[in-house]
């Protein structure tokens, strides 16, 4: 399925080495302003080429409304995107062209539906997330009309752990880091294992303020499982945890609940979530990304034939695929509040009474 969400949804098309990738964002209420600069600027938080730490391979990521806006105001109608790819290198990969990469989807894809784009991965390549980033910007859009806010940052890399979250200082760095304290020593694991041909995990951590209490449709729909299911759509994400997340399964009952008091909660270990519903606290995820598959280093594999060979890659990649992916998770984030929001318009007669009252 290329489509996600359920009162606000959007499909994305396009292929890394194709003309063009995508989006159509459906259910987006009319009247919403649609600032095409900074939906421009979101994109270009993620697109490629702009530093050492990144794949060099730089695509301008320039996107065009096709429809569902007139005169700078949402129709109600879908909105579509587009995004045209203007840098693409297939001949990199002809030496790939039958010999599956290690740790990447082009195995599975050839064998699910027996067709091999060898260009960069095809539809399974992480450049169609810059369709998703386009959807979650005109989602943070709405959110802002509603003071929900949607940020993150790299909290770990190469296992590097940041002890500070500092959002601020996250918009400014090149590598999207938390800590300024650790940063240098997370650029430097990412430089190390570029100049070694080799990748590094990474974890960001995404929070959402403003969020109200009620978000989240149980029991099939629930807001951390959607948040979970979003984040895990995302290339190179192997895990999702929510609040304190596998801390929790180590420490007494008595030290992971969140007491309650007139003023609120204590502690925020649920990471605002409870019952797969909002419970007025910071929403807070942590997405780890595995190390870039595709490496430089001479590897062992199969050809489409499954005959054994040892290949060298070539082509452009991120060193840490996680540095341009937090801002992904973002998007995602955002998508999925968006959608929590109009769902939750009709839970109670009372809200369905306000509008049509």
């Amino acid at each position: 399925m290329n489509s996600f969400g359920m009162k606000l949804r959007f499909s994305t098309f396009g292929e890394s080495h194709g003309k063009a990738l995508g989006c159509l964002l459906d259910g987006v209420p009319a009247g919403l302003s649609i600032d095409e600069e900074y939906i421009q600027s979101e994109l270009d938080r993620r697109k490629p080429g702009k530093s050492e730490f990144e794949t060099a391979r730089k695509e301008a990521d320039k996107v065009e409304i096709l429809s569902g806006v007139f005169e700078g105001k949402s129709t109600g109608t879908p909105i579509a995107m587009v995004i045209y790819n203007t840098n693409q290198k297939s001949r990199d990969y002809t030496n790939i062209k039958d010999v599956f990469r290690p740790g990447h989807a082009d195995f599975t894809y050839f064998h699910k539906y027996g067709i091999r784009d060898y260009r960069g991965g095809g539809r399974s390549s992480a450049r169609e997330t810059a369709a998703r980033v386009a959807a979650g910007a005109i989602a943070k859009l709405m959110l802002q009309e509603l003071g929900v806010t949607v940020l993150s940052g790299i909290s770990e890399v190469a296992g590097i752990h940041s002890e500070n979250f500092d959002y601020e200082h996250a918009k400014n760095s090149i590598i999207y880091a938390l800590d300024k304290d650790k940063e240098e020593a997370q650029k430097e694991a990412i430089l190390k294992a570029k100049n070694e041909h080799d990748s590094v995990g990474g974890v960001s951590r995404v929070v959402i303020k403003g969020a109200p209490i009620g978000l989240g449709q149980p029991l099939y729909y629930k807001l951390d499982g959607v948040l979970a299911d979003a984040m895990m759509g995302i290339n190179a994400v192997k895990a999702v945890e929510i609040g304190d997340g596998v801390l929790s399964s180590k420490v007494h009952g008595s030290q992971n609940n969140d007491q309650i008091r007139a003023k609120g909660f204590e502690s925020n270990h649920s990471g605002g979530i409870l019952g797969g519903i909002s419970n007025g606290e910071d929403i807070v995820l942590n997405v780890y990304f595995k190390p870039t598959p595709s490496i430089f280093k001479e590897q062992h594999t199969v050809t489409t034939e499954n005959e054994e060979v040892d290949f060298s890659l070539k082509g452009r990649h991120d060193p840490c695929v996680a540095v341009r992916g937090t801002v992904v998770c973002e998007s995602m984030a955002a998508l999925v509040i968006a959608d929590m929001l109009l769902l939750n318009m009709g839970s109670t007669m009372d809200g369905v009474l306000k509008y049509y009252n």
